[in-house]
């Protein structure tokens, strides 16, 4: 069996870690035989791992989104560099992961996939492929019934001037309701909640629980190796691992800052990691670093914490929880999405916004301990593999006779 795997990236973020994962596991493990194809980022040389992303292409799909207010419409050169390697590679199965930061028209895409009927495997990893742009939908509930007049186009992927979110709702409906030969994955329960909510909802949808290298992501490291690396006077440290924590406003950086304002001469620092900035920047009892994708260096970090905080207004199934549970971190933050599902045991979680219980269950996390082994079971890597695996091999037999 020939698996083709699809995403924004390969190796780098949440869910380029989890598809080079499964392109590894597949390849090692199995008798199948398994390929990558991305739109984004570094070139990787590797068996079977093509980027077919032209950079120039997404940076002007990107402007075009911007100016016409409609989302996966262009990459027409990327696109059919992408349709000839599924054609040369000639997979059973597309295992489909992110479609959206500007590399791919969608539309073109799709009706490709139609007309072959190749058995799809769809992991949602945001809630993209059922919003008229949004990957996260916060408060807003339109997708229900057909987006139109969006109160976040000023939210990535940014529009600024029209909108077009019911006939990009519309498009999306249109490709993908009644076509019976994908099945859907999510990490969280509560992501499927917001599938069965949609024009998805007659879709054969499944929980998977996205899993993590733990011999990477494991307590590696201690607080004074830290503490000397980065220079580190204080007792306690407080860590907060995202993309583009810095710039991003739903991640909430704001709330991390007036967190640590509270806490100046009080022994505590706080270290966020994924800013967009190049350098480490340092503010009173604050540090930030750009994004590490050196794993390892990361997990040290994870390692030499007190504490995880996650101030997000919505997230599914982040990735960082786990890393930081496997490297024995009790986690703090809001209880939002899909994050308490994320969490074993040892959490600190409160109403979204509400500051001064942050700082009370901040209090009680950083001085806490924790016991990783039940997260280094249950978010192990093997964990996710064989349950896709064993997909993989029903999939491939279910979705051939609905092609009959």
């Amino acid at each position: 069996m020939k698996i083709l795997l699809i995403d924004v990236n390969c190796k780098n973020s949440s869910t380029g870690k989890i598809v080079y994962d499964l392109y590894q596991g597949i390849n090692k493990e199995t008798n199948c035989e398994a390929a990558i194809c991305y739109g984004r980022g570094p070139l990787i040389k590797e068996k079977n791992i093509y980027k077919f992303g032209i950079d120039l292409e997404t940076n002007i799909h990107a402007f075009l989104t911007r100016i016409s207010g409609l989302t996966g419409c262009f990459s027409f050169f990327s696109t059919r560099r992408l349709i000839k390697y599924i054609n040369e590679f000639k997979p059973d199965i597309i295992h489909i992961h992110e479609l959206h930061a500007y590399f791919v028209n969608i539309k073109s895409l799709i009706e490709f996939l139609k007309k072959k009927n190749i058995p799809i495997i769809w992991t949602f990893h945001c809630e993209f492929m059922y919003t008229g742009k949004c990957g996260v939908s916060y408060e807003c509930q339109q997708y229900i019934t057909g987006c139109g007049k969006c109160p976040h186009l000023e939210k990535y992927p940014k529009v600024l001037f029209f909108d077009f979110t019911h006939y990009m709702w519309k498009q999306k409906k249109t490709l993908l309701q009644y076509y019976n030969n994908i099945i859907i994955i999510t990490p969280s329960q509560w992501l499927a909640d917001k599938v069965k909510q949609s024009f998805l909802r007659t879709k054969n949808i499944k929980i998977i629980h996205n899993g993590i290298d733990t011999s990477i992501f494991n307590k590696c490291a201690t607080k004074e190796e830290l503490k000397k690396e980065l220079k580190i006077k204080e007792n306690k440290i407080i860590l907060s691992v995202a993309s583009h924590i810095t710039s991003d406003s739903n991640k909430g950086a704001h709330y991390i800052y007036q967190l640590a304002k509270e806490f100046i001469n009080l022994g505590v620092h706080f270290i966020l990691v994924g800013a967009d900035e190049k350098s480490i920047i340092r503010k009173e009892n604050i540090t930030i670093i750009p994004t590490i994708k050196d794993q390892k260096k990361l997990a040290r970090i994870y390692s030499g914490a007190d504490a995880f905080l996650i101030c997000s207004k919505k997230e599914n199934f982040p990735t960082t929880l786990i890393e930081a549970q496997c490297c024995g971190l009790p986690v703090c933050g809001f209880d939002v999405g899909g994050i308490k599902e994320t969490i074993i045991s040892n959490s600190y979680l409160c109403q979204f916004g509400d500051i001064q219980m942050l700082k009370k269950n901040l209090i009680k996390a950083m001085n806490d301990v924790y016991d990783a082994s039940y997260a280094l079971h249950f978010f192990s890597k093997s964990r996710m593999l064989d349950e896709y695996f064993k997909l993989y091999r029903y999939w491939d037999k279910v979705g051939k006779k609905n092609g009959e």
